[in-house]
């Protein structure tokens, strides 16, 4: 029994320091455009993300400009229109921009992303993403939250957007994120972690940001 008491001790203490350790960006070349995929990276094997909020552009960056191929515009590569919903997009690995809380894309994927209010009237459907003067006021969150389709995969990363940018677009971005999470666990607490991530070049991988607030905890 003493033995079994404390490998449940043991499991509580690998729970409780489970922490977000930034971001990681992946990046290629899809028909000609800029393909960015942007990971929340996490230590605990069951880590969950709930939303993603107060994204930011810093240094001269910008949240415009990017490009979208989705139900919205036929397909077509556009930057005057599209969504950032991930159930429109046409296709898997299409050059299209979207974010979401991990989960498939497509109108079958049953994708339970949502944008909170801080995107407006329009919600998901415009090509930029708003951006307060000194802080981030849009973000999105998994509206159904039993599902874990937020779950970090085998290598501790959780899919929270994509981002397409055209070829000749050479502005250099970073952005400031905060992310959300628990342990998956139905009333387990939730933490938060901040940090930056950038859009590099294509085929380069960057691991970037701190984890910032991420021992910081509430109960959800």
């Amino acid at each position: 029994m003493k033995i079994l008491g404390l490998a449940a001790a043991l499991a509580l203490v690998g729970a409780a320091n489970a922490d977000f350790t930034g971001y990681s960006v992946v990046s290629s070349s899809v028909a000609g455009y800029n393909v960015y995929q942007v990971f929340g990276q996490f230590n605990g094997a069951t880590d969950t993300v709930l939303n993603a909020f107060q994204i930011h552009a810093i240094a001269g960056s910008s949240l415009q400009g990017f490009v979208h191929a989705d139900a919205l515009t036929g397909g077509a590569p556009s930057t005057v229109a599209g969504t950032w919903n991930p159930q429109f997009v046409l296709a898997p690995g299409a050059a299209d921009s979207f974010v979401c809380i991990g989960g498939g894309t497509g109108f079958a994927s049953g994708n339970s992303t949502n944008g909170d209010p801080g995107w407006g009237a329009a919600g998901f459907n415009q090509t930029g993403i708003p951006d307060g003067a000194t802080a981030g006021v849009a973000g999105w969150f998994n509206s159904n939250p039993p599902n874990l389709q937020g779950r970090v995969n085998a290598s501790g990363q959780t899919l929270l957007g994509q981002f397409v940018l055209a070829v000749g677009d050479t502005a250099g971005r970073t952005f400031f994120m905060k992310v959300g999470y628990n342990s998956g666990v139905a009333g387990a607490p939730v933490q938060f972690g901040e940090g930056l991530f950038s859009l590099p070049t294509p085929g380069a991988v960057a691991l970037l940001g701190l984890a910032g607030l991420a021992g910081r905890r509430r109960r959800a």
